[in-house]
């Protein structure tokens, strides 16, 4: 139903105001009482899909990326669909309207979107207004700066919105690697990355000892279009830091072998869908091999079928995500992606 009547009368109008729309219907069919319904028809329930990672139990190990629920609006309607967490974000000190519209781009010939949107969000604090309440599901928080802070003191706005979501979130993600954010990628050179993650472990492990507890989860999420060398340098970094483990990968600039019409493909932004596929699971596949699978990987990245998923999970990544495949593919790929992993066992 969702491919055949949803997504052809979605894909007739603007993808920003669809996603509006399709957040706005979400919460009405669940006030109504339709949450319980979808949880039924799409969430699979079995102990062997349970994932013990960086200390959390997760239900299944698919989850729901950043840049879906920014605002972390809808975290607990979403998990009725049958994913195991949810990240919430990119988030910022404080709200910003992102870059002008149109930023977010169709390319339906490549099953792909490119969006430009720019960590367009409500501030960390409205953020924490809707994660006080009770949460159905494990929530990871996604950091990020202000586009107006300069790079030598984006330090600043990660430690403000780690302090602020501490008590609200599960794991944490550092966005270093969005390219819709001026110069933000300059931040995954070795030496500025090592820094931030250092004095975010700092913090950590602060709020650790005043919990008495180790504090949360801290992973990193990282750009494709990294050499080998600029991998190798990750692995350094995750081993000299201690941080908990790596999302691969963010969105793309690369443009190679599209299909769709060059008014859509020469749009600037990041790429994300199919055209993502390969390239994010030799990424996983090469941290792992090279660490020796030293520090767990969530894998995201053009996973439109139970089968990419697999291939993801078996390159090395401990859990999944999706963000492109769910528009296309629609909620029935968690629950096709579930049954999947459990017809492997």
């Amino acid at each position: 139903m969702y491919k055949t009547i949803v997504r052809p009368l979605f894909f007739l109008l603007d993808p920003e105001r669809v996603h509006y729309i399709t957040f706005n219907l979400v919460k009405v069919l669940s006030s109504l009482g339709f949450g319980s319904i979808f949880k039924a028809i799409y969430t699979v329930t079995d102990e062997r899909l349970e994932r013990e990672v960086f200390g959390l139990k997760f239900k299944n190990p698919v989850g729901l990326a950043a840049g879906f629920d920014k605002n972390a609006v809808l975290y607990n309607e979403l998990s009725n669909f049958g994913f195991g967490f949810i990240e919430i974000g990119t988030l910022t000190p404080k709200a910003q309207p992102g870059n002008p519209k149109q930023r977010l781009f169709r390319l339906k010939a490549d099953q792909a979107i490119i969006n430009r949107m720019g960590f367009n969000n409500d501030g960390v604090m409205e953020a924490v207004e809707k994660l006080k309440k009770k949460h159905k599901v494990l929530i990871g928080g996604n950091i990020g700066k202000n586009k107006i802070t300069p790079n030598d003191e984006a330090t600043k706005d990660y430690l403000i919105c780690f302090d602020a979501l501490f008590d609200h979130v599960d794991y944490f993600v550092v966005n270093v690697s969005s390219p819709n954010t001026p110069g933000l990628r300059e931040l995954q050179d070795k030496a500025p990355l090592t820094a931030l993650l250092k004095e975010l472990k700092t913090a950590n492990a602060k709020r650790g000892i005043k919990n008495n507890n180790d504090g949360k989860p801290i992973l990193l999420k990282i750009a494709p279009d990294l050499t080998d060398n600029q991998l190798l340098d990750i692995i350094d970094i995750v081993n000299e830091t201690k941080i908990d483990g790596v999302i691969a990968t963010n969105t793309t600039i690369s443009r190679e072998d599209l299909q769709s019409d060059l008014i859509y493909t020469e749009e600037k932004g990041g790429l994300s869908g199919k055209p993502l596929t390969k390239r994010s699971t030799e990424v996983i596949r090469f941290l792992s091999v090279k660490s020796n699978k030293a520090f767990p990987i969530i894998g995201v990245g053009g996973i439109h079928s139970a089968e990419e998923a697999i291939e993801k999970l078996e390159a090395g990544a401990s859990l999944i995500q999706l963000w492109t495949g769910f528009v296309y593919e629609g909620p029935a790929l968690v629950k096709k992606i579930n049954k999947a992993i459990l017809e492997k066992k």
